[in-house]
């Protein structure tokens, strides 16, 4: 059984590496924290004229129609270089669209969101912080000319450099997704502080907010099932950027192992080190193939597609703070100082850790499914 990448693949790794060092190098990713978008309008363009915003959308789209296995070797070099934007954020809003929205909706915002000229975003989570759909609180009413909406949605990633919000909420047919602009009257963003600085989270509060008519994303009730399927999505996507950010750091640790002495050698000769190092790789060993087979099962349709995912984000999670944190320990004083670059990986996973579902989630998914 074969399970290396494709040439194609390994194209798309090496390409993405070679790319991300380049143009996200640390002092990029910290010259964008006092930013007040956060993210570079440049570094936007370029990778969408690289073709990575289209990566998975249809051809007949601007896109490339691949799937989630070349998205995840996509997320895991980002995850390496602790990417400063919206880039997932957007691919998954886009995703959404092109499953559930009308034919109208997909040639407004696919092509856009392909050509970097379009950024999107999803709120799962309302005060409650419950990622499961059904938990959503936003309430829509219907108007003689669409709908309002009122609720809070907390913690929506980027949602300040979003061109449109994809807000679930309660009607009386169940839980609809509504295509919501940001700019609406009743709408208000509020930055929340986050451990990453790389990533900007923001608290949307909507108060009669109006949305036309025709800006239901799929039918009236029917967001259930949508969710939970880009959920699990977003939850394989976050595990693939925190298996990237472990690796990095688990790079550093073995290159500051090689040069750092002590006693007159480098500490890599020391058993503790080496075995500090040697379990590192073990956990990101296991973190790869957690995220690829999950990723293979969303592309397969795979029956225990729902398991692998909540496996691989709940194992990852896990993992990735471990490995990271094991990298500060090699390093000793200098891994804690704000100078160094080990944070910068640190801190985009554990971010990630809570989003798209926490460890606690994801295990309690994984229960109801082998205990059912």
């Amino acid at each position: 059984m074969d399970f290396s990448f494709s040439s194609d693949q390994q194209l798309l790794k090496n390409s993405a590496r070679g790319f991300l060092d380049e143009h996200v190098k640390p002092a990029t990713v910290r010259l964008l924290w006092d930013d007040p978008r956060g993210e570079s309008d440049t570094l936007w363009k370029e990778i969408a004229q690289l073709g990575w915003l289209g990566l998975s959308l249809p051809e007949a789209h601007g896109g490339s129609g691949l799937g989630m296995v070349e998205t995840a070797l996509l997320l895991e070099e980002m995850g390496r270089a602790a990417y400063p934007g919206p880039y997932w954020p957007t691919v998954l809003a886009a995703t959404a669209i092109e499953l559930a929205g009308a034919e109208a909706q997909k040639k407004r915002w696919l092509p856009a969101v392909a050509t970097g000229d379009a950024r999107a975003t999803i709120a799962f989570l309302d005060t409650e912080l419950d990622w499961r759909p059904e938990a959503a609180q936003t309430r829509a009413e219907k108007t003689g000319k669409g709908w309002t909406l009122s609720g809070r949605k907390r913690f929506v990633p980027w949602a300040h450099v979003a061109d449109v919000l994809l807000v679930p909420a309660q009607t009386p047919d169940g839980l609809t997704l509504f295509l919501v602009d940001p700019r609406a009257a009743g709408l208000a963003l509020e930055p929340v502080p986050v451990m990453d600085l790389a990533t900007r989270l923001v608290d949307v509060t909507l108060d009669r907010a109006p949305v036309a008519a025709d800006a239901l994303l799929g039918g009236p009730g029917q967001a259930g099932p949508l969710l939970a399927a880009l959920l699990r999505r977003g939850a394989v996507g976050a595990a693939a950027e925190m298996l990237g950010a472990a690796r990095r750091c688990l790079d550093m640790a073995v290159g500051y192992a090689k040069v750092r002495e002590q006693f007159g050698q480098p500490i890599g000769s020391f058993q503790a080190i080496r075995h500090k190092c040697a379990e590192m790789l073990l956990e990101a060993e296991n973190s790869h193939s957690a995220v690829y087979y999950a990723a293979w099962a969303l592309d397969a349709k795979a029956e225990d597609a729902e398991l692998a995912a909540s496996v691989a984000k709940a194992y990852v999670g896990d993992a990735a703070r471990k490995v990271c944190g094991e990298a500060i320990q090699v390093h000793g004083g200098i891994g804690f100082t704000w100078e160094y670059d080990l944070h910068l990986y640190f801190k985009r996973a554990k971010a990630l850790e809570s989003m798209y579902g926490d460890g606690d989630y994801h295990r309690e998914a994984i229960l109801r499914r082998v205990a059912a």
